[in-house]
């Protein structure tokens, strides 16, 4: 197993995530460093949020980890978090590393005042009183834009607004300074306004901090903005990683090309969805395989317009397609500059 990059605040290897004997998670390796967003992007089911709860040890009793998950110590060690007794890892939560989950309706305890959830936070791993734990969440809540700080922290969860209760989230997964900040899908259910000031409140976090941000979505356009590199997920498997604008500038997997094929143009669209040269957009046909129904060979190859008799034997290896670049397909040097050529299938 190869060893981290020493300057990683958080480094991953063959890791794996296994239901009775079933992996869903299949061999994710990346490392992320300090100030930086990975983003981890693909459909529902690739198993991005299994591996992003595997990092934090948050995986439900049924599951099972193997693979190395190593974060940077103080002293510029790393320590091994797969296999780790709960104790460690619960304490490592919140401290060194933090969850800013989905729904922050169901995060939040509905009978207990904002602030005091934050001050307990910080009590569980801060030997501090009373009132200044309770400081120190109002802080926090400032940080976040939540106007009226020390007011707000004292109305429940019910009296906040979708938008709050996201920043409320992001105030106490960040009210520790942790290095590494995992965000599952924060950006859900929001509108257009809601996920622009949620992502920049998470940029602001991570740059007032040196956090790195581990950043779960399945929204491309969100990634172009905001991401410094990208995981591409499918199937339980990455299929490529790099830097952000090679990755979406010069995709080489299919899969891939065809995630951004389906992002709407930047100019606005004919009615009906359509582009403004008439055509509706690009779409990947078919629908990802189950984890315990997973075709021979190359798991993408039902659906890919590339594939080949030996896509469908022999599981593609990762390989090289770059400085920082890898992508696993047999056929990546085959992928056209416009990813939309590969697509053109009109949705029903």
């Amino acid at each position: 197993m190869s060893t981290p990059h020493p300057d990683a605040l958080l480094s991953v290897r063959d890791l794996r995530v296994s239901f009775d004997g079933t992996d869903v998670v299949r061999g994710v390796s990346f490392d992320v460093h300090a100030r930086q967003v990975l983003a981890v992007v693909g459909e529902s089911g690739a198993g991005k949020s299994l591996t992003a709860r595997a990092l934090l040890g948050m995986l439900p009793g049924n599951a099972t980890a193997t693979g190395s998950v190593r974060l940077r110590e103080d002293s510029g060690a790393f320590a091994e978090l797969v296999g780790a007794a709960p104790k460690d890892l619960a304490a490592l939560r919140g401290r060194r590393l933090a969850l800013v989950p989905q729904d922050a309706l169901s995060a939040l305890s509905p009978v207990h005042p904002v602030g005091d959830q934050l001050a307990a936070a910080v009590r569980s791993v801060t030997r501090v009183s009373r009132k200044e734990a309770r400081a120190r969440a109002v802080a926090a809540l400032d940080r976040v834009g939540i106007a009226d700080a020390a007011r707000k922290a004292r109305a429940y969860p019910h009296e906040y607004s979708g938008g709050m209760r996201q920043r409320a989230v992001i105030a106490m997964a960040t009210v520790n300074e942790p290095d590494v900040v995992v965000a599952d899908e924060p950006t859900t259910a929001l509108d257009a306004e809601l996920q622009e000031q949620v992502l920049r409140v998470l940029a602001e976090q991570r740059e007032a901090v040196g956090a790195a941000l581990l950043l779960v979505t399945h929204d491309m356009a969100v990634v172009r903005e905001h991401a410094d590199r990208v995981l591409v997920m499918y199937a339980g498997r990455p299929v490529e990683q790099g830097p952000a604008r090679d990755v979406l500038g010069r995709p080489r997997a299919p899969y891939t090309a065809g995630l951004l094929a389906s992002l709407p143009p930047d100019e606005p669209d004919e009615p009906g969805g359509r582009r403004g040269n008439g055509r509706r957009l690009p779409v990947i046909p078919g629908t990802p395989p189950t984890p315990d129904g997973l075709p021979p060979g190359c798991a993408f190859a039902p659906r890919c317009p590339l594939a080949e008799d030996r896509c469908h034997r022999e599981e593609p290896r990762p390989r090289p397609a770059g400085d920082g670049h890898d992508v696993t397909c047999h056929r990546w040097d085959d992928v056209p500059y416009a990813a939309s050529d590969l697509f053109l299938e009109q949705p029903a």
